[in-house]
């Protein structure tokens, strides 16, 4: 049997390998820092255990759900989603379905169209990003991407047959997309735009300023859909909270889909449950497919879920803010004490802080001239793995060269090791 050219296409997730890798090297008796994890290792809330056990009593935990997720839980995470973004969502559907009815009256045209926002509950929100392109992407479509991006969105678009452009950021302007660069890749073959905020890897969110002016761009576009991922929400460590482009213009809820889940702000990625929010008709269409290929997500942890006070979600991070915000001054200070304070940046929200190799003298041991621009960010990782035991996720498959994805979630002291060895390594000084 062979492979199609969409699968043979298709990158290996970077990311898996290499925490496969070094767990691996762990268990061959290794002193490994595994600092690749984007999954917090603390115990998820209690509460959230005891309703899990209590279901366990019941023959529906177990049985088929509806492929779109049990109502009353779907209903709570629109609530829920409307309560923690300030939003409206009843007095927004109307103002939205008001101005449709003028602009039809005023067109003379009589359609049978009203907006509402729903829910698909689904196995994690990877697959939730997946559902949104296989309903969204036809041959050809476009689909802008911002860097430093997660490692899957350029890959399901791909898979999906659109083509991913893609918008460069650096270090220097603190990974904040530039919206001129955006505004001109956006052209007729634009489907959809995704932004990551809190972001992974960067371990930053955009600012209230950016999104303001992103909302106002967006508005000059009608045809563009945009995808929200906001897995990080609730994961920031310093103010301001994280904000977004739809509180200052709520008609583009019209076109956008919010992507969620459980996995970052429970501690619960094995669980496999996020979700997508937007408008009705599309989501509809996302149930139809998903009703073809995984139907319903677990049974057994949804109806967990329509019981647990979300609310609690908010003082389970508090333990887990106060030790992403440790880690961050552990950055800071190995930076400065080692001479690169040039090459940091404040992280503040997500699990992760990008490592800039190329402003560092490290990097006379891989570059030929001055003038090379080779990524050399696959070797530096594999060489920092075999030869100091620190493992991180080579920033490529970001979009960022010669740079690396940490993880904070790492104790404090075993944290403190693994960055004095790294900032001593790019200071050369090992």
């Amino acid at each position: 049997m062979h492979l199609n050219q969409r699968v043979r296409g298709l990158n290996e997730s970077i990311t898996m390998k290499l925490n496969s890798r070094a767990m691996s090297l762990a268990e061959e008796g290794r002193k490994i820092y595994n600092l690749t994890a984007g999954q917090l290792p603390f115990r998820t809330l209690p509460e959230f255990v005891e309703l899990i056990k209590a279901e366990l009593n019941f023959i529906r935990s177990f049985q088929y759900p509806p492929v779109a997720g049990l109502p009353e839980l779907r209903k709570k995470i629109l609530e829920y989603f409307g309560r923690s973004r300030n939003l409206n969502l009843p007095e927004i559907q109307e103002k939205i379905n008001q101005s449709v009815e003028k602009v039809e009256s005023d067109e003379e045209v009589v359609k049978e169209k009203s907006f509402e926002l729903d829910v698909i509950v689904c196995n994690g929100v990877k697959h939730a990003l997946s559902n949104v392109f296989n309903s969204l992407l036809d041959l050809g479509d476009e689909v802008i991407i911002l860097t430093p991006h997660w490692v899957t969105y350029p890959e399901i678009v791909k898979f999906c047959r659109g083509e991913p452009i893609v918008i460069k950021s650096s270090i220097f302007d603190v990974f904040v997309p530039n919206l001129d660069d955006i505004k001109r890749s956006i052209g007729h073959k634009t489907k959809a735009i995704v932004i990551n905020s809190p972001n992974n890897p960067t371990g930053t969110h955009y600012s209230d300023d950016w999104m303001k002016a992103f909302a106002n761009l967006m508005m000059e576009h009608p045809n563009v859909a945009i995808i929200s991922d906001e897995i990080y929400y609730e994961v920031f460590y310093f103010d301001p909270r994280p904000t977004y482009f739809y509180q200052y213009r709520p008609e583009l809820l019209e076109r956008t889909v919010i992507l969620d889940g459980i996995s970052k702000t429970l501690g619960v990625t094995g669980l496999r449950l996020g979700w997508a929010i937007g408008p009705k008709q599309f989501v509809d269409g996302m149930v139809k497919l998903q009703g073809q290929t995984t139907s319903g997500a677990s049974a057994l942890i949804q109806r967990a879920l329509v019981h647990l006070d979300f609310s609690l979600m908010e003082h389970y991070l508090i333990p887990i803010k106060s030790h992403l915000r440790v880690n961050a001054q552990v950055i800071r200070e190995k930076y400065r004490d080692n001479g690169l304070a040039h090459t940091w940046y404040q992280p503040f929200s997500a699990f992760y802080y990008m490592v800039d190799f190329s402003r560092t003298p490290l990097m006379k041991k891989y570059r030929k001239t001055e003038e090379d621009k080779t990524d050399y960010s696959t070797q530096i990782c594999q060489d920092f793995l075999d030869q100091y035991g620190v493992a991180m996720v080579p920033g490529t498959d970001f979009g960022v060269s010669n740079s690396a994805r940490v993880s904070l979630i790492l104790e404090k002291e075993q944290f403190k090791e693994a960055m004095d060895i790294l900032v001593r390594a790019l200071a050369d000084k090992l």
